[in-house]
């Protein structure tokens, strides 16, 4: 039966979409079968992966009941995908009947023990759309940077979760928060850092050892639209990574 991990953060510019992207396809490399939902509107993960987006069916289309996971997965080198696009928006306004935070679980059940992890990217916000990722999600991964609002957005967050555990049965946990975009060579990152670790530890939110660091390799994997292991254009960014998914693997942090 397939894990799932869902990278979540309502403060956008975290590094979750590409964090989602590039531990996916890590643990594609690994071996592992590995299935990624693309259940942000705006499909920068499904571009950036070169996924068809426009002619075939999506997660709107999945979340709407339209079509099934098997329907919508493609098959691509780097990993399985269901994408999205900006249909997706419309599932915020047209998911109103009850039982609708339970909708993307429900459709990934027929597939779930095809894979050994399917990796959820989300919107930046804690709509409807996160909240059915939060009710599927076995494990709950939070990108952060360490800014001021990042860091202050961390409590929000976890209140959202501890809503969804209570009101719509949700199973997932918080794994950990991940700072992203470290610049270990600054004062304010690393006070920002402190602040943010000590509010985790105040909520019992665990925090990952590893790191990742600011680097315009991310930006130009993003171009090339291949991933960071194909590219290797920085050992480091790699390095980092890898440290992250050591420590996925290991089931604790």
């Amino acid at each position: 039966m397939g894990k799932i991990i869902v990278f979540a953060n309502q403060k956008g510019g975290v590094t979750k979409t590409t964090t989602t992207w590039i531990v996916s396809a890590g643990l594609k490399r690994r071996g592992y079968k590995v299935l990624v939902v693309d259940f942000e509107p705006q499909g920068d993960l499904s571009d950036s992966v070169k996924a068809e987006n426009e002619k075939y069916v999506t997660s709107y289309e999945l979340i709407k009941g339209e079509a099934t996971a098997e329907e919508c997965i493609q098959h691509l080198d780097v990993f399985d995908i269901i994408p999205a696009n900006q249909l997706l928006y419309n599932a915020e306004l047209e998911l109103i009947e009850m039982g609708r935070e339970h909708k993307l679980k429900e459709a990934l059940d027929s597939i779930k023990d095809r894979y050994d992890f399917i990796l959820v990217d989300t919107p930046p916000n804690l709509g409807n759309l996160t909240a059915n990722a939060f009710t599927a999600a076995d494990e709950i991964i939070i990108p952060t940077t360490a800014g001021k609002y990042s860091v202050k957005a961390i409590k929000e967050i976890h209140l959202s979760i501890k809503q969804n555990q209570k009101y719509c049965s949700g199973k997932g946990y918080i794994r950990g928060l991940l700072f992203t975009r470290v610049k270990s060579n600054t004062n304010a990152g690393k006070l920002m850092q402190s602040v943010g670790i000590d509010i985790c530890q105040q909520l019992q939110i665990p925090v990952f050892k590893t790191t990742i660091r600011e680097t315009t390799a991310i930006e130009n994997a993003q171009i090339e639209q291949l991933d960071i292991f194909v590219l290797n254009e920085n050992k480091e960014l790699i390095a980092d990574y890898n440290a992250l998914i050591d420590e996925i693997l290991q089931g604790e942090i």
